[in-house]
């Protein structure tokens, strides 16, 4: 892995932006974080596994999800779901369970040949229902899920330093590693930074790509859809706020996190926070563009379904009410997803909808949409 991106360095001139070697890091095939065969989810490092998400740790997650997913299909009209990046297959084997004969084709969105392996495999009672894709087809309808997705695109870093804003890219290093080179650039936070002390943090153009993408393929169908991400992220001025200096970019291995990508390159994941502002922001604005004065049926509009904590959202999807039944583990399992300290605040849930708007079980009580 390191040879390679020594080699994309030298052919690129001597310097990468973070977002390349990101990209590199973690997608190159065979040898990239998502496209080697070690093994990324379970509980407990003893597995051989680096972190774990919600759906590893408990049913009782995916259940909620359908909930709100059931909801969402029969407000759109629509019988298909599309996942993006599936992980293990857990979210789309409780999501099937829950879902029943109200979904007739569960899409799932996979670069990671290895992954999809595991998945097939996992799915295998589905097979009739499940269907593989790595490219979005130009027209999609249904409802749309991404559960820690955005938070594992390239992002662009920029750093602040003595009142001036630089690219912060990767170039090789003498010890046969990597360094850090900072170039001026012209690009800048979406809002100013307060104060002029040094400021590091992240842009997100390939997230706001993939928006702009989905709002897209869905406003060029007939029914249009919905679309649920789960995440970790802040709202843009929580996001930028001039004491959250140092960015948000960390990196996960054997459940131990620590914040320098340079290092075991292709061992580890690599991620940063969700800007959810620039998510909502850029899907609307997606669908402004693509009407442009259309009419007839795709003449939709896009919006907010609505902007909550993690916790929230499953509470109002009943998840509360299955803790009562559930056994002792479960329920100790399903109280991390809601804890504060835990995934309950960090963890948000952004809603959106291509076609008609209406209101969504899970932001029905704690709506922050107003923060965005």
């Amino acid at each position: 892995m390191t040879a390679h991106i020594q080699q994309v360095i030298e052919a690129e001139g001597g310097w990468i932006g973070f977002d390349r070697f990101m990209e590199l890091a973690l997608y190159t095939p065979g040898l990239g974080y998502y496209a080697n065969d070690s093994r990324k989810f379970g509980q407990m490092p003893a597995s051989g596994s680096d972190f774990v998400t919600a759906p590893e740790m408990t049913p009782l997650f995916g259940r909620a999800l359908a909930v709100q997913l059931a909801q969402a299909l029969l407000a759109t009209q629509t019988d298909e779901v599309w996942e993006f990046g599936a992980g293990s297959g857990a979210l789309a084997q409780q999501l099937l369970e829950g879902l029943g004969d109200s979904v007739r084709r569960y899409n799932i969105v996979e670069l990671s040949a290895t992954l999809r392996e595991r998945q097939q495999q996992h799915l295998l009672p589905w097979a009739h229902k499940v269907r593989w894709v790595d490219a979005l087809p130009d027209v999609m309808q249904g409802v749309v899920l991404g559960n820690e997705l955005l938070d594992a695109m390239p992002v662009k870093l920029l750093a602040r330093a003595q009142g001036r804003w630089h690219e912060r890219g990767v170039i090789s290093g003498s010890d046969g590693g990597f360094i850090w080179q900072d170039r001026i650039t012209e690009l800048r936070p979406p809002q100013e930074i307060a104060g002029e002390h040094d400021y590091l943090s992240e842009i997100h153009p390939q997230a706001e790509g993939f928006m702009r993408t989905l709002v897209d393929r869905l406003m060029a169908s007939e029914k249009g859809g919905a679309a649920f991400l789960v995440d970790y992220g802040f709202p843009q001025a929580e996001y930028y706020h001039p004491q959250r200096h140092m960015g948000t970019v960390m990196c996960h291995r054997a459940h131990q996190s620590d914040d320098d990508p340079l290092a075991d390159v292709g061992r580890k994941d690599i991620t940063a926070h969700v800007n959810f502002t620039a998510m909502a922001l850029t899907a609307q604005q997606a669908g402004d563009d693509y009407l442009d004065g259309a009419t007839g049926p795709n003449a939709k509009s896009v919006g907010t379904l609505g902007y909550c904590s993690q916790a929230r959202f499953l509470m109002n999807c009943g998840l509360l009410s299955a803790l009562e039944t559930a056994s002792l583990p479960e329920r100790a399992m399903g109280l991390k997803l809601l804890a504060e300290h835990e995934m309950g605040e960090l963890f948000k849930v952004l809603g959106l909808y291509v076609g008609e708007p209406w209101h969504a079980l899970g932001f029905a009580q704690g709506d922050r949409t107003h923060t965005l």
